[in-house]
């Protein structure tokens, strides 16, 4: 790790799907995208390497490269997969000789251009001539030899800050400075018959594409109006738009839609592409969190045969001059390399000059070392190598089940409860809602009973003051205990099939707290145990059964969320600090360590059988970020963080202790975020995501029992609507549904049954929920299913890679054909068809008449 910005480095994923993106197990995870703004790349991929920004080096499968500085922008040599350069804010360029990621990387630059003219922002390898760069500032365009000590040639602007791009065809780089009317980010390339191509804004500071006459540049060919486009690329003649702002691409009539915000995209060089199956395209897309491939394919009949007609030979690996041949105005092509060959690596500094050996920063004293002869091929890695463990739950699927089973017509929801409660709560039999009707008033509903709600007005619970928090007794299906403003905790037990009439006396008010409460929490274990948490700075547990105050905790300075675990609590503060309570023992906590940076609260759960807590939080700029802490060493901070997203309100956590999978929202989104969450590295591993057409108040999970274990339903879930209450089923999908998936379903804990009562806790004993199998007798176990042999889907590569002559193509042909039209002795069909006797063709004589006159 380092003080400054990171920069790291993966290996390309050569996974291939079609028109669209590659799962989200086969990602590259846990990247952190560069946060920072720059006129340059954010990600730059070689056939062997991918490079991008980065905010922190969190990638177990990536290096970091020591800039000393803020990497402005990068780029590959195009004729060296391992040749890097980069430039800077602190106006140097340097180029690093990259090696295989199990090797030790340079401490250093092998090479440090110092250009003293202010802070870089575009870095650029010449495509033709090696050893060429060009470098963009705000001043002006440099071009530079990599073996001389001063730039060739440097075109300058006037000293203001002016959007500047480059790029480069055959002999010639290219310029665009404010090419577009709106004074704002541009981008230029070459296309076909010396054009140019650019993006920007116009004066009603609407994106716009123009396409250029390089020899009359005082007025565009032609111009259009994509949306927020903002990257462009050329590929075979056609151009696809990369939208930033949005989520999409587009390549002709074809585009691709993905469900994460980007922060770059880099263009995978052609000869790395799987002709095999017809890709014609790879790009790598830099998010928040991953490296994603996305390939496009050309539908083709599956086949043995290379298409050359998508394949017409490609720009070569071997520069075709040196940087001083350009210079001195030689014209020269890159020789063109066939689709089918391997690309291989070739240094454009393999061959240093021993009189161009100058020094090019303090720390080197000697020309360019023997790092830059030409490297080795990519040794072949096994993929789990490059993107490590993956979830079995990675392809969960969450799907609202059908309406037959929802509550519709819900009027008048409270949708502004405080942000430490859950917004509503729901256990097998019935869900609680809060009105926005004066008085605090809750509705109660059976699950048992869906259907359109009628107009009318319906019985409700009245708490006469206005509700901050509110949940079901675990163990007490009916029982209901609601946190007031007014520092009172009120228990209402519901009649058996629902409210008929608006109840007004709770049964029991447990008073105490002098501030207002904003969170309670039942206890896993113990019935009748109960938790809260105020603006007086205390924690209390109480006793439902007595209703007495039995425990009292202190410590905290300021609004505190919590969670009980078997004989320890642990709570999350505002103050940004993780504590972890053994109420029995001490008022004051036993560990205290650094919590989330960010001051919008946070919600903490125990994981992993109660070794680590997961709390979900807030990072210093205000993104959304979830925190795994070790329960024996808070104070050593976090042992692993995934980020999520940017959003206001907290994100809600649920964990199933059986199978260790996490499932997060929060009141507002749209999106479920499901990780696995395991006790070495990764830690998390992330699954699919549930996504719902509008957004929901959250998410109450009920107890396993409630899941269809045929479906392979691993969790049922309430999801709470503007005027709706859904079922959602959370399922993985499996092909053997005819067996019990043991594997998904392990032996689970009766966490809706107490374990041990409050008197026994408190006096210290420790109760474990009994499991049971949620098998059906009926069912068998998939691991106990009769094995099948192994059927092989796809032909063997060797047939792939088997070569066949041009006479051996036509001989099977020619072959093909004859055994379509049968043998070519047999007679034709014309030959037996029978036709008249030869005496039957009789020539008749024909005579001239004449008319006389009684013929008339």
């Amino acid at each position: 790790m380092f003080s400054c910005r990171d920069f790291c480095l993966h290996f390309k994923i050569p996974l291939i799907y079609r028109y669209s993106c590659v799962s989200a197990q086969d990602w590259i995870a846990n990247v952190r995208g560069g946060s920072f703004s720059s006129q340059g790349k954010h990600i730059k991929s070689s056939c062997s390497l991918v490079a991008f920004n980065t905010d922190q080096a969190v990638c177990p499968s990536s290096l970091s490269l020591p800039v000393p500085d803020l990497v402005t922008d990068l780029d590959f040599s195009p004729f060296d997969d391992y040749l890097l350069a980069t430039c800077s804010a602190d106006e140097t360029v340097k180029l690093w000789r990259v090696c295989d990621l199990d090797q030790d990387q340079p401490n250093n630059a092998e090479v440090t251009l110092s250009t003293a003219d202010g802070r870089l922002e575009i870095v650029l390898f010449h495509p033709v001539a090696s050893g060429l760069l060009a470098v963009a500032s705000a001043r002006g365009v440099q071009v530079w030899d990599v073996t001389r000590d001063a730039a060739l040639t440097g075109k300058h602007t006037p000293s203001v800050f002016i959007p500047t791009t480059i790029t480069a065809l055959n002999t010639r780089f290219s310029l665009c400075v404010q090419g577009h009317q709106g004074n704002r980010d541009s981008r230029v390339l070459w296309v076909k018959d010396d054009n140019l191509l650019t993006t920007g804004f116009n004066q009603m500071r609407q994106q716009e594409v123009r396409l250029w006459d390089s020899r009359k540049l005082s007025s565009s060919l032609s111009s259009l109006k994509p949306i927020h486009t903002l990257y462009i690329h050329c590929f075979s003649g056609s151009f696809f738009m990369f939208h930033e702002a949005d989520l999409s691409l587009s390549l002709s009539v074809s585009h691709c839609l993905t469900d994460v915000l980007t922060r770059g995209v880099a263009l995978v060089p052609k000869l790395a592409l799987d002709v095999s199956c017809c890709e014609v395209l790879r790009l790598m897309q830099l998010t928040d969190n991953f490296i994603v491939p996305i390939s496009y394919q050309v539908p083709r009949k599956a086949g043995q045969d290379f298409h050359v007609d998508l394949y017409p030979d490609t720009v070569g690996h071997t520069p075709a001059m040196t940087a001083e041949d350009w210079w001195k105005g030689e014209n020269k092509q890159v020789l063109n390399s066939s689709g089918l060959e391997a690309s291989t690596s070739s240094s454009p500094l393999s061959t240093p000059s021993s009189s161009a050996a100058p020094s090019r920063s303090p720390s080197s004293t000697s020309g360019l070392s023997s790092s830059f002869l030409p490297s080795p091929s990519q040794s072949s890695r096994a993929i789990h190598s490059m993107l490590g463990s993956s979830s079995k739950f990675r392809h969960i699927q969450g799907a609202v089940l059908h309406r037959d089973t929802h509550i519709t017509n819900l009027r008048g929801l409270h949708l502004t409860t405080p942000g430490e409660c859950d917004g509503f709560c729901a256990n097998g039999q019935c869900v609680a809602v809060p009105l926005a009707i004066a008085g605090g008033q809750i509705a109660v509903f059976e699950l048992s009973q869906p259907g359109k709600l009628p107009d009318t007005t319906l019985p409700t619970i009245q708490n006469s003051v206005n509700v901050a928090d509110f949940c079901w007794d675990p163990f007490d299906t009916h029982k209901l205990v609601v946190a007031g403003d007014d520092a009172k905790i009120r228990m209402w037990q519901i009649p058996k099939g629902g409210l008929t009439e608006t109840l007004t006396e709770p049964e029991r008010v447990l008073r105490g707290h002098t501030e207002k409460i904003y969170s309670i929490k039942f206890h896993p274990h113990a019935s009748s145990l109960l938790a809260s948490s105020s603006y007086d700075l205390t924690v209390r547990l109480w006793n439902l059964e007595t209703g007495e105050e039995v425990k009292r905790l202190s410590g905290h300075q300021d609004q505190v969320c919590l969670s009980v675990y078997g004989k320890l609590l642990a709570t999350v503060c505002k103050d940004g600090k993780v504590r972890l309570y053994d109420p029995r023992k001490s008022t004051l906590p036993v560990q205290e360590g650094p919590g989330p940076e960010g001051q919008r609260g946070a919600r903490v759960v125990w994981v992993c059988d109660g070794k680590y807590l997961l709390v979900s939080g807030f990072d210093s700029r205000s993104e959304r970020q979830l925190y795994l802490f070790s329960a024996e060493s808070l104070a050593s901070g976090s042992v692993a963080s995934a980020p999520a997203d940017v959003s206001p309100s907290t994100l809600i956590p649920f964990y199933d202790p059986d199978t260790s999978v996490l499932i997060l929202t929060g009141k507002g989104d749209t999106r479920v975020y499901i990780y696995e969450i395991v006790p070495e590295a990764p830690y998390f591993m992330e699954c699919s995501s549930f996504h719902s057409s509008e957004p929901h108040k959250g998410l109450c999970f009920l107890p396993k029992a409630e899941c269809d274990v045929c479906d392979v339903e691993v969790a049922r879930a309430i999801r709470l609507g503007k005027t709706t209450i859904e079922p959602v089923a959370f399922r993985v999908p499996r092909v053997k549904k005819e067996f019990f998936q043991d594997d998904v379903f392990p032996e689970t804990a009766v966490w809706w049954e107490a374990a041990l009562t409050a008197a026994a806790w408190l006096s210290g004993s420790n109760g474990q929920h009994r499991k049971i199998s949620l098998r059906p007798k009926d069912m068998m176990p998939v691991s106990e299913a009769p094995k099948e042999a192994p059927v092989r889907k796809y032909l063997p590569s060797s047939v792939y890679l088997e070569e066949k002559t041009d006479e051996q193509k036509k001989e099977e042909l020619l072959s093909a054909m004859v055994a379509k039209l049968g043998n070519r002795e047999d007679p034709l069909p014309q030959e037996s068809y029978e036709g008249v006797d030869e005496d039957e063709w009789v020539s008749k004589e024909l005579t001239p008449q004449t008319h006389t006159p009684d013929d008339s």
